[in-house]
């Protein structure tokens, strides 16, 4: 198993890092349409680099950032919808084992794995609605995507991050009189902290904002009640994923230039410098660019 070289800022906070966490390994999509939606990420940068041995799996890649997207029709399972959702996250830790039992013994719902030949056990509990949060200590120069899927030929295995896009965190709606309840989740099994009340990124001021104990992670807790754009139903789930860069107004002119679309902002000049979301197609989702904080 290849050694993980945690990230400065996360080895002088220790202390109050109990799973070890580095960061965002993969973040999962399902969909019964994935070539339309692989065409939403390749505009955004990404890039296909690999197939999955047994499922209709494919992992889009550019820079660290690695996205599955699944289309794979489980018998025992609802097919996948044609509009994409999170589906899952994988958080990078010192070791998975160990995190993945420490938070079984905090309360936490372990997910029973159903591995084929030639497939990893990935250690995962149970998420916000049916999303799964995973476990990974295989980074770098042996992975997980070495076990589980077959190389794209041809192809670039680590193309460049485009415009220095890289994972900045997720926005998850939850369920009215709820915000207490999902503020606990996250700061007793994950060591995430509250950020003060004024503290916001991007162009969604609503909620409650989570910092990751290694800096690298952000959640944004948005419940019905706060949240009146768009409009939301009681149901939970995960919204959006967020990346970061370090110039957002010169990002999206380049990727509009990609055929990239953005929703229109009222918001004051220096407020569009904060960030920006991209219009959702019909069988994709929206995905917000964020100045990241220094």
């Amino acid at each position: 198993m290849t050694t993980i070289h945690p990230d400065p800022r996360e080895a002088s906070r220790a202390f109050d890092n109990p799973l070890g966490l580095l960061g965002i390994e993969f973040v999962e999509y399902t969909t019964a349409k994935p070539q339309i939606f692989g065409q939403s990420l390749e505009r955004l940068g990404f890039r296909p680099v690999a197939r999955h041995r047994s499922r209709e799996v494919l992992l889009y890649r550019q820079g660290d950032m690695n996205v599955i997207v699944n289309a794979h029709r489980d018998p025992d399972q609802p097919p996948p919808a044609e509009v994409a959702r999170i589906a899952a996250v994988a958080f990078r830790v010192r070791h998975a084992g160990q995190a993945y039992r420490r938070v079984l013994d905090l309360g936490a719902w372990g997910v029973p794995s159903r591995v084929e030949v030639m497939e990893l056990n990935i250690p995962a509990i149970h998420g916000v609605g049916d999303s799964r949060i995973y476990f990974v200590d295989r980074c770098g120069d042996f992975s997980i995507y070495d076990v589980d899927f077959i190389p794209i030929p041809g192809v670039d295995l680590h193309p460049p991050a485009r415009h220095g896009l890289r994972f900045f965190g997720l926005v998850q709606y939850i369920g009215t009189d709820r915000m207490v309840d999902w503020l606990t989740f996250y700061r007793e099994l994950f060591g995430f902290r509250d950020l003060p009340a004024e503290q916001h990124f991007g162009v969604m001021h609503r909620g409650c904002i989570l910092a990751s104990p290694c800096g690298q992670i952000y959640w944004q807790l948005i419940d019905p009640v706060a949240d009146t754009w768009p409009d939301v139903s009681a149901d939970e789930y995960l919204e959006r994923l967020a990346l970061a860069c370090d110039d957002v107004p010169g990002t999206v002119a380049a990727l509009q230039a990609q055929g990239v679309e953005f929703a229109p902002l009222s918001a004051p000049a220096q407020e569009r410098d904060r960030g920006a979301l991209t219009t959702p197609s019909d069988t994709g989702p929206s995905f917000e660019l964020v100045r990241e904080p220094r």
